[in-house]
């Protein structure tokens, strides 16, 4: 674990080596609701390191602060940038490809800030399409202005955007049956909460190390 100063506060990062040989960085941030104890987040920092990927679990200088209230978009980019700067720099001899990423609310971060930081690609975890029962205020554009290659990982019963509200021409969606916006799954569903994990830390590990699953 080390700690980021930036201009909104101390970020905190928890820092998960590659145990195969280094292929890439993965870091990754919250949403507005919770830390980077969501359940996706944890199996994916549990899951990439044996296949050669650094997992960054990036908190948020409001988190770390304590408060409840995610501040305003700015004020999340500014507590983002400073954190890829200093993986770049603990990136310098190895050389490896950095891909940002986050959930819910990180996810809109790392789009929005994916030119700036230079990253090969973005993850985005439970991408908010728009506010529920809202589709008309659609933040599509803010998804496709990455400028990247764009990995959306989606619940099936996401009210926040379902994987086929997504444009067939626009990132590569992976939609997960079942799950809801936290990819939460029914003890009734016809898969498990494990198996739906092990759908997402499968996709994500694919096209972060196999460069053919980003074209």
């Amino acid at each position: 674990m080390f700690e980021v100063a930036t201009a909104p506060g101390t970020a905190r990062v928890t820092l998960h080596r590659a145990t195969a040989p280094a292929r890439a960085w993965f870091v990754a941030s919250h949403g507005a609701g919770g830390g980077i104890e969501a359940r996706d987040l944890v199996a994916l920092a549990a899951a990439l390191p044996a296949r050669g990927v650094h997992v960054a679990l990036v908190e948020q200088p409001w988190r770390v602060a304590g408060r409840r209230l995610a501040p305003a978009p700015k004020t999340l980019d500014a507590g983002w940038l400073p954190v890829l700067e200093e993986i770049a720099r603990r990136n310098t001899a190895e050389a490896l490809p950095v891909f940002g990423a986050g959930r819910s609310a990180g996810a809109r971060v790392a789009c929005r800030t994916a030119a700036r930081t230079g990253v090969a690609g973005v993850v985005a975890l439970a991408f908010p399409l728009h506010p529920p029962g809202r589709p008309e205020r659609s933040r599509l554009a803010e998804l496709l202005g990455a400028g990247v290659p764009t990995l959306v990982v989606q619940g099936e019963r996401d009210t926040f955007g379902a994987p086929n509200e997504f444009p067939k021409d626009g990132p590569t969606v992976l939609p997960v049956p079942f799950a809801d916006h936290g990819f939460a799954v029914p003890k009734r569903a016809e898969i498990t909460q494990e198996a739906a994990l092990a759908l997402i830390t499968a996709g994500v590990g694919d096209w972060l190390t196999v460069p053919s699953t980003r074209e």
